[in-house]
């Protein structure tokens, strides 16, 4: 799939707007102050304050804003260009002095010239690359010795069942790329856009080796029965801001996290 980047960022510029409506991503409250990020994410990013945090694949800016207004100095980066505007006009409405790049995660180090403390990347974005011993080592790259790479993700057993959740129909490991054409959109599965995508599943062996081969050292992993987020089809809240399908309970992974440190030499 030489074009994927292509496709890619025309399925997500298409998604920007109608994001922007969504009560999934609660602008105007977020504009009022409310931090979009989440429990799992926080206790592992722990004090940030006057840390330097590059965000991968930062769609339009909320988590980034959200951790410039915890202390931090941020730069987000995303291959839409219009999920990039959106960032930059949110970051200046909530008066944060929040950078936001246009790039593609391998294409980074070709773009920015910088070190960081940390390198965070959350929910919904290794199934858009192909390769993850280069996105290791683009991690890797921009980490000061000892600096921390945090992540959340969304667990690599839901990507093996169709989207209404009845069967397997994809394979838990990186076979293939996965080409598909998608009415909607996982915050508003009404909306009216029909983009084709390509992703890649990517198995836990496959992010961890990988980091680990990268010269990253694993210190915290765990995994997670609820989604912070109501963004697969049939899910139930059962606390507040954590969801389940309803048709598994708390029989399978939704998310996992992790703590992984650069090392000094």
């Amino acid at each position: 799939m030489e074009n994927y980047l292509e496709i890619n960022k025309n399925s997500w510029n298409a998604k920007v707007e109608p994001h922007l409506k969504s009560d999934f991503y609660f602008v105007d409250e977020f504009l009022k102050g409310k931090s979009s990020l989440n429990s799992i994410e926080l206790e592992l990013l722990g004090e940030i304050t006057g840390k330097s945090i590059l965000h991968l694949q930062c769609h339009f800016g909320q988590d980034s804003i959200s951790l410039s207004r915890l202390g931090a100095k941020v730069t987000g980066i995303d291959l839409s260009d219009k999920a990039i505007d959106a960032a930059r006009d949110l970051a200046q409405q909530c008066h944060t002095d929040t950078e936001f790049i246009c790039s593609d995660v391998y294409d980074l180090p070709n773009v920015l010239d910088q070190k960081f403390d940390m390198v965070f990347t959350s929910y919904g974005t290794i199934g858009w690359l192909p390769d993850l011993e280069k996105w290791a080592k683009v991690i890797s790259h921009f980490l000061k010795p000892e600096g921390q790479f945090i992540m959340a993700e969304f667990h690599p057993v839901v990507w093996m069942f169709d989207d209404d959740f009845k069967g397997i129909a994809y394979n838990y490991f990186n076979e293939k790329p996965i080409v598909e054409t998608y009415e909607g959109t996982y915050a508003d599965f009404s909306a009216d856009i029909v983009q084709e995508y390509v992703m890649w599943n990517h198995s836990l062996a496959e992010v961890l080796q990988n980091l680990l081969n990268g010269g990253l050292a694993l210190k915290e992993f765990q995994e997670f029965d609820w989604s912070p987020y109501p963004c697969f089809k049939h899910v139930e809240e059962f606390e507040k801001g954590k969801w389940r399908i309803s048709q598994f309970g708390n029989k399978i992974p939704l998310v996992y996290a992790l703590t992984a440190q650069k090392k000094s030499s």
